[in-house]
């Protein structure tokens, strides 16, 4: 009999332990999901090397960091400097992100498939370097 209250306790804790955990990844898969880029006019970037920054949401999974380049009113590069795709085998996923923008000069652009939402974490943190190059 106690290893049945055992038993039924120990899966009761899981399945709690299981929903809370459930509700704050949906909460945050939301938030990403709603993430809105702002229009950011490539027409009225200065020239110069901007730096933008992304905490990554509630939780911070998605924290980025890049670097653009704009030369001659244009975004000539970017660089991711810190997040989880700088190494690894994902590395190449931004960089074919940025390689969008840069073609289109807008963050418009095709996210990258199976990673949507970490798609518009790296685009964030390239308007919050534009909206530098705006402004600055």
């Amino acid at each position: 009999m106690i290893g049945w209250i055992i038993t039924f306790l120990t899966l009761l804790v899981i399945g709690i332990a299981g929903t809370v955990g459930w509700k704050n990844l949906s909460k945050e898969h939301e938030e990403a999901r709603n993430l809105a880029l702002n229009s950011v006019d490539f027409t009225r970037l200065k020239d110069g090397t901007f730096t933008g920054i992304y905490g990554g949401g509630m939780y911070g999974w998605r924290a980025n960091q890049c670097q653009v380049t704009v030369t001659s009113g244009r975004v000539k590069r970017i660089d991711l400097i810190q997040g989880k795709e700088a190494t690894g085998k994902t590395a190449t996923q931004p960089d074919m992100l940025y390689e969008r923008v840069i073609h289109a000069q807008s963050l418009q652009v095709d996210t990258i498939s199976g990673a949507t939402l970490t798609s518009k974490a790296y685009l964030q943190a390239v308007e919050n370097a534009l909206l530098r190059a705006q402004t600055e």
